[in-house]
């Protein structure tokens, strides 16, 4: 009975709640899906009121009001630590900004000092008789987030399910200064991306290189939702998960009987991750059920938890990767496109797990804007463009065209490797600069 009177207390609308931000603040908006666009939308209306207000965000999936009221940056200065296909559409026109980063530290940054937030806006579900509001699909940055912030305002959504720990998936009422009743909007779903025939090589490649018993953590993206899609069609047997994002495959393979987790070494027969999204029927999946278990990505993808199961199959994509085997996975050029993600902390881990293999799987080609056909293999990557995985890291490489492992390779055999799973009509021309980089020998072949 305390709690509630406590929580009508706190009950306040939108509007009023965002009255806390002042001029030269920072605030946090949250992750993912559990970005509040209800409180956004509150906080625009404030526009002419405020200067120099700092917004940061993990991926957020909508372009949010506050900064297209704000064409000029006047008022407010978007920053998102991941893209999403709105931020890229923002920073496109110069209103949003990239937070470069490695994800399994950035709980860190904040508790450091580094990030000072003001006012943190996050999304919650109804709350428990206990008095704990559940922090629904995304718990990354979210715990150390609500540690340092000066205000925190949470938005209580009934759509949103309540995902167990794991650790730290919860936040107590008396931890949160303002609570408002949301308009209980649904979830934004992602659409469907439909398999192309490369990506169902691709994964049949990569299907080849599991072993019953393994551990998978699987990228976002069409490739490795084909890869999912066509390992809980297979015979595999007592698969487990630990992974940074949890998407709809999984749940394919979990209701196939794939995935178990009873061969992992930890967390066994919980699927880990640190968020979460997709399609209807993975949130409700993911709904009070005990076979899921969310984490804090300082533990998600710190590469020596990652590590200490056995058999890590870490499957990740790039936009493109040079002859030298750097991955470039977040940007085209200058033109920022996606984020650093867990692809490092994934390959990393990877090798670091006995028995782990870490895939960096790309198309060999793509169609430009004007409609031409270009390599995904480079000879170096696109200037302006941003190494994700540094080639040290880098392990197995796998196109439609075979797939090759880097470690232990001289420039001239990651070359030769590398060439060799590019698309034909490319090889020769890849040779030609090969040679004018001093890392192709007589004795290079592509078979």
């Amino acid at each position: 009975m305390k709690y509630m009177e406590e929580y009508k207390r706190k009950l306040v609308t939108a509007d009023e709640a965002v009255k806390v931000v002042q001029s030269g603040d920072t605030v946090n908006y949250g992750e993912f899906i559990m970005n509040s666009a209800l409180l956004d939308e509150a906080l625009a209306k404030r526009k002419d009121e405020l200067t120099n207000v700092n917004i940061i965000t993990t991926t957020c999936p909508f372009q949010p009001k506050t900064v297209l009221a704000d064409p000029n940056k006047e008022h407010f200065i978007f920053n998102d630590w991941h893209f999403s296909a709105a931020s890229r559409k923002l920073h496109d026109k110069g209103l949003c900004y990239f937070m470069p980063m490695l994800y399994h530290e950035t709980p860190d940054y904040y508790e450091r000092g580094y990030v000072p937030i003001d006012v943190a806006f996050i999304k919650v579900t109804s709350m428990n008789k206990h008095g704990y509001f559940n922090l629904g699909t995304s718990s990354s940055m979210t715990p150390s987030i609500c540690d340092v912030a000066r205000i925190i305002v949470a938005e209580v959504n009934t759509s949103v399910p309540r995902c167990l720990g794991g650790t730290r998936e919860s936040i107590h009422i008396s931890d949160i200064d303002f609570i408002v009743e949301g308009d209980n909007r649904p979830l934004i779903e992602l659409p469907d991306t439909p398999f192309t025939e490369v990506d169902n090589k691709i994964a049949r490649l990569v299907l080849e290189e599991i072993e019953d018993g393994a551990c998978l953590q699987l990228g976002i993206g069409a490739m490795p939702n084909a890869i999912g899609n066509m390992i809980a069609q297979s015979d595999l047997k007592d698969l487990g998960v630990h992974t940074e994002m949890l998407c709809d495959s999984f749940v394919d393979m979990y209701e196939s009987g794939v995935l178990t987790g009873r061969r992992k070494q930890i967390d066994k027969r919980k699927m880990v991750y640190t968020f979460a999204m997709g399609s209807r029927k993975l949130y409700d999946f993911m709904d009070d059920n005990p076979a899921c278990a969310m984490y804090p990505v300082n533990y998600t993808n710190d590469p020596y938890v990652i590590s200490r199961n056995k058999k890590v199959v870490a499957i990740n994509n790039a936009i493109e990767i040079d002859l030298y085997g750097q991955a470039c996975a977040e940007s085209a050029g200058t033109r920022q496109i996606s984020g650093t993600g867990g692809q490092f902390d994934f390959i990393f881990g990877s090798y670091k797990s006995e028995g782990g293999k870490g895939f960096v799987c790309l198309s060999s080609t793509v169609v430009d804007k004007n409609g031409n056909l270009e390599s995904r293999i480079k000879p170096t990557i696109t200037p302006g463009g941003t190494v994700t995985s540094h080639r040290a890291i880098n392990f197995y490489v796998i196109t439609e065209y075979g797939k090759v492992m880097l470690k232990g390779e001289s420039t001239w055999q990651r070359a030769e490797a590398l060439i060799s799973i590019a698309h034909p009509k490319f090889r020769d021309d890849l040779i030609k600069e090969a040679e004018k980089m001093k890392i192709w020998v007589k004795t290079n072949k592509i078979g």
